[in-house]
């Protein structure tokens, strides 16, 4: 991660227990975690890391593709969820995605939790504006904020804006929770 510019790593944990312990000592604003990891599964570990300090942002990359462990690492508090086969380049781009504030899951991954854990209903709040549904169906299309707003022609202020009144008007966390909504309203359908 050295490599990447803007980014330094401040040191390599083997097990859960000290992934905490040194997320927390580093005051880390970043971290990368495996989902299995001896002493305390990486689970157990975001949980603690978020909680100790709620700004440290995780994202899980692993080989493990289960819908359980995705599913897990999001309600531990993880960003993001990527697979080791991630190549290099994307893996570098969604640590950087991660680290801006947004969140991020693998396409594969992404799909299958829509499948699995959304289930349609009626509609969105009628609170939300017509340019806030253009930006919630973008949101789950997985495009940046930077990408909406060159495709709205408006600034990212403005988008990054319109993404934070979608956060309170539908009580979501993150962005991954707007997605599950705007599928689950029906903004967005399934191809």
């Amino acid at each position: 991660m050295d490599s990447a510019p803007g980014f330094r790593t401040v040191g390599e944990a083997a097990t859960g227990e000290e992934a905490v312990r040194l997320a927390g000592r580093e005051q880390a604003d970043l971290v990368l975690m495996d989902v299995r990891m001896p002493v305390m599964d990486g689970i157990e570990a975001i949980r603690r890391i978020c909680a100790g300090r709620p700004e440290t942002r995780v994202l899980i990359v692993t080989t493990f593709d289960l819908d359980e462990y995705v599913y897990g690492a999001l309600r531990a508090g993880a960003a993001g969820f990527l697979l080791k086969d991630t190549p290099p380049a994307d893996l570098l781009k969604a640590v950087e995605v991660i680290a801006a504030g947004e969140s991020l899951l693998a396409p594969t991954v992404t799909r299958r939790l829509i499948e699995r854990y959304v289930s349609p209903a009626p509609s969105i709040s009628p609170g939300i504006t017509d340019r806030e549904r253009e930006v919630l169906a973008l949101v789950a299309r997985g495009l940046s904020n930077a990408e909406i707003a060159e495709r709205l022609y408006v600034s990212v202020g403005t988008v990054k804006t319109h993404v934070a009144h979608l956060l309170t008007k539908l009580g979501a966390r993150n962005r991954v929770h707007l997605v599950i909504a705007a599928y689950e309203s029906g903004v967005v359908r399934r191809r």
